[in-house]
């Protein structure tokens, strides 16, 4: 098929962290398709600009990957006209409203007592082995969805990077994508534009202070070692990505086929 040439990816004045997945390459030599796959942060505060766009797209589905909390947090999403929208919770490394009240409201010491020393990263990296492990059915869902006729398809969470980038990450997999490929793809979620905007309850002076912002940059950064990890889990758990599509996702040859037809160049 022709490649279609992208257009210029629009910077949405209240969706972070949208773009578009396609141009990315398979090993065996295929790319993504452009206006298949997208990727981005939370739909609640889309302009009405952005739903227009948005709506351009042609979705399919929306698949929503916060929990309660997140959309007590942000609200629901925006309605768009015609487009299914999925909600599949997964578990994040800020589940839970009582983590999200200390990240927002927590002082410098309590800050500390679970962020520092490491231990910030850490809780990253145990999380996306847990999504991993654990979220089986959710990504077997999302995969077959894609398989039968979800496309085009916006995935994301509440930042749309970590939910949503081990998401994208799993499906890039199913595809063949290059590892490398996937890893660059998933780190586009550092840039200035794209990152989630941190609010903190308090004065910007004490609220914002550089120790603070160190403490928590190890949640809202996308790191190679966080998706290395849940590769590592893959690896460990099943044995290799064919077992775990096969194995743990449920996900037969000729699905894959479907999938890869349906998203693929």
């Amino acid at each position: 098929m022709t490649q279609q040439v992208p257009s210029t990816e629009p910077e949405l004045a209240g969706v972070r962290n949208f773009r578009d997945v396609g141009g990315l390459p398979t090993v065996d030599g295929r790319r993504v398709r452009y206006g298949v796959l997208f990727r981005s942060g939370h739909l609640a505060h889309a302009t009405e600009e952005d739903a227009a766009f948005l709506a351009s797209l042609g979705l399919h589905t929306v698949f929503d990957f916060r929990n309660a909390a997140d959309h007590k947090l942000e609200g629901p999403d925006v309605e768009l006209p015609g487009v299914r929208n999925v909600n599949l919770p997964l578990s994040d490394p800020a589940d839970g409203a009582e983590f999200w009240k200390m990240v927002r409201d927590g002082d410098l010491e309590q800050l500390r007592g679970i962020l520092a020393g490491g231990k910030g990263a850490a809780r990253m990296i145990a999380s996306y082995r847990t999504i991993v492990k654990e979220r089986t059915a959710e990504h077997s869902r999302v995969l077959r969805a894609l398989a039968e006729d979800s496309v085009p398809a916006l995935m994301h969470c509440a930042a749309g990077k970590d939910r949503a980038g081990i998401s994208i990450a799993v499906t890039l997999l199913a595809l063949g994508v290059e590892r490398e490929a996937i890893v660059a793809d998933y780190l586009e979620s550092n840039a200035k534009h794209r990152r989630y905007k941190v609010r903190r309850s308090g004065s910007a002076e004490s609220a914002y202070t550089p120790e603070v912002m160190e403490l928590l940059s190890p949640l809202f950064d996308a790191r190679a070692e966080y998706l290395e990890a849940a590769f590592e889990t893959i690896e460990e758990t099943w044995g290799g990505v064919g077992a775990y599509l096969e194995r743990g996702l449920g996900l037969t040859p000729a699905s894959r086929d479907r999938l890869r037809e349906r998203l693929l160049d």
